[in-house]
């Protein structure tokens, strides 16, 4: 027999995983790898595992040479069979192939495998390091195949829904300039150009604002950006965005198109989205959340009680106002029969976050409180908050910023069904966040989001007077107390974009040889536009119910930033750092 018609003799017909009861007493080939074989003396069980799924394959008595070669099969080894379908006699409920099975009339082994270091079953058998090691027989779990599977089915919903909406997908370049903004970039010196570098982009966000200087004027692009920060437990030093720019652009009407594609994006699941999507300052949600990224599953919202504090009979209370502080209040509804060992665990909480403490007020057969009140002030305090019979109120009296953190962070960790919290999609726009924050680092006011963002028309006077209560027309889209996106209406006039990298400290030398080229694009004629990025590794992770971003990526980082398979960073042969002009210190 030729290589040909060897080949074609063991061609796939069929992915396992697929075959049905209509497929019965159809002739096929399957080819995949061994999950598991059963001796049963006159007849062996191998099931044959690829991407689809598993199937039974049934090797009989009346072939005995057949059935001694079935025998000898190892797992994980590469196999193809030939043979009918049939229906099984003994209907496994638990596959979505258990109604039938292939008797086998061929095998064909194409590769042996060695003992693996850990079973390939869900749930894994391995610990996270091993699985990353060995990151190709992770995969080849159902559950990794599925989920690789379902970042591509959102991946090509991003395209059609995006394409369908009159935008064109454009690739930007991935070697561009450092930037003096943000966090760190990678850099890549250039062997041609000694002691100079590329970097890889955090964002193509200059790129794509050229675009629409270009009247390209409705981007997408599904990008893969790159940020060396500090390590954090969910975060990847490499991760791939949905990137968007808009022309002409009206907030609400861009609010909506990123609405439809969240829907798009979350019908893969089948899960329903209500729409619009609620809209928060960011003062309103730091006033209500404690947060910016509000968790809006937990149906608790904190209130501002100072006011109310003032006229409360309680030195603590009135001491802590009058050296500056603020009183914040959350009401927990039916929470009255929180223990006072649990309270003052939630003390100890309150503390450790910052805060000088928390004090408490329930009712419950009558006031109960860690703190002596008058009958009058705990009517005051419990009608500000709309409190009821077996409720429990918690209140923190300190500066605004460590009262806002703690009350937020009990109300973001609050215990709730978690069976009903997986199942809702809380979406919801924060809007009009301070253009800058001060660094305490540089000593310097930074960009919030980035220095291309457009100030509050109204605050444009205050960019040199009072740069901290500038707000920006910026937004982010959060889900379930995640930030899934990120965007702005963009600068689009020359003489104010220089005026923000003035109010950020750079020099103008600085500015020509960073942006340079942006400004002077700038001046050609600029359209109005604006912009979003999302997270494309964690909406696929909500998608698909898990905790991690690295469930969902094919070959992502440990949380120090390695590749435990590629055994990456590693070291540079010293002729290659010749041949670049670089020297290690």
């Amino acid at each position: 027999m030729s290589d040909e018609t060897e080949r074609a003799t063991w061609k796939r017909t069929d992915y396992a995983g697929a075959l049905r009861p209509a497929d019965e007493g159809r002739d096929v080939v399957l080819c995949g790898w061994v999950q598991k074989t059963r001796d049963m003396g006159h007849l062996v069980f191998v099931d044959i595992r690829d991407r689809e799924g598993l199937a039974q394959v049934v090797f009989q008595s009346d072939k005995p040479e057949l059935m001694e070669e079935a025998k000898k099969l190892r797992n994980e080894s590469v196999v193809g069979v030939r043979g009918r379908v049939r229906r099984r006699s003994a209907v496994n409920p638990e596959m979505p192939t258990g109604d039938v099975e292939v008797a086998a009339l061929g095998l064909r082994v194409f590769a042996v495998s060695k003992l693996p270091p850990f079973q390939i079953t869900d749930p894994p058998q391995a610990s996270e390091e091993l699985r990353f090691k060995y990151r190709y027989l992770d995969l080849r779990r159902p559950k990794m195949q599925r989920q690789i599977r379902l970042r591509h089915d959102a991946a090509l919903a991003v395209r059609n829904y995006m394409s369908r909406n009159g935008f064109l997908e454009i690739e930007t370049p991935i070697l561009a300039n450092p930037t003096p903004e943000g966090a760190r970039d990678y850099l890549v010196p250039s062997r041609v150009y000694k002691g100079r570098f590329y970097a890889l982009p955090q964002s193509p966000q200059q790129f794509k604002q050229t675009l629409m200087i270009s009247g390209f004027d409705r981007y997408f692009q599904i990008v893969r950006c790159f940020r060396d920060e500090d390590l954090r437990a969910d975060r990847q030093p490499e991760f791939t965005q949905i990137d968007i720019e808009m022309s002409f652009i009206d907030r609400e009407e861009f609010f909506g198109l990123n609405e439809g594609l969240m829907e798009a994006i979350f019908a893969l699941s089948g899960q329903k989205i209500s729409r619009p999507f609620p809209r928060l300052s960011y003062a309103e949600a730091m006033e209500k959340y404690g947060t910016d990224k509000p968790d809006l599953r937990v149906p608790l919202e904190m209130k501002d009680l100072t006011a109310v504090g003032r006229d409360i009979a309680s030195d603590l209370i009135r001491g802590a106002l009058g050296a500056g502080a603020e009183l914040k209040g959350l009401l927990i509804p039916g929470a009255a029969n929180y223990s006072r060992s649990q309270l003052d665990k939630l003390n100890d909480k309150a503390k450790s976050l910052g805060a000088k403490g928390l004090f408490w007020i329930k009712k419950q057969d009558g006031w109960k409180s860690s703190l002596k009140l008058a009958e009058p002030d705990f009517l005051k305090l419990w009608a500000s908050l709309g409190g009821d019979d077996g409720d429990l109120a918690l209140f923190v009296a300190d500066k605004k910023a460590a009262a806002l953190k703690v009350l937020g962070e009990i109300r973001r960790t609050w215990p709730m069904d978690e069976a009903a919290k997986k199942k809702m999609l809380k979406f919801a726009w924060v809007t009009d966040f301070p253009l800058f924050e001060w660094s305490e680092e540089e000593r310097r006011h930074v960009s919030m989001h980035h220095p291309f963002t457009s100030p509050v028309d109204e605050d444009v006077p205050l960019l040199e007077t009072e740069p901290a209560a500038v707000r920006a027309k910026a937004y982010d889209l959060i889900l379930n107390g995640v930030e899934v996106g990120g965007g702005s209406i963009r600068i689009h006039d020359m003489d104010l974009q220089r005026r923000i990298f003035k109010a950020l400290g750079l020099s103008d030398k600085e500015t020509e040889e960073k942006f340079g080229y942006f400004l002077e694009a700038l001046s050609f004629g600029a359209p109005p536009h604006g912009g979003i990025a999302f997270g494309f590794d964690r909406l696929v992770m909500i998608l698909a119910g898990e905790e991690s971003i690295r469930e969902v990526i094919p070959f992502p980082k440990t949380t120090s930033a390695l590749d435990l398979m590629t055994n990456s960073p590693s070291e540079v042969d010293e002729r290659q750092l010749t041949e670049l002009g670089l020297k290690l210190k």
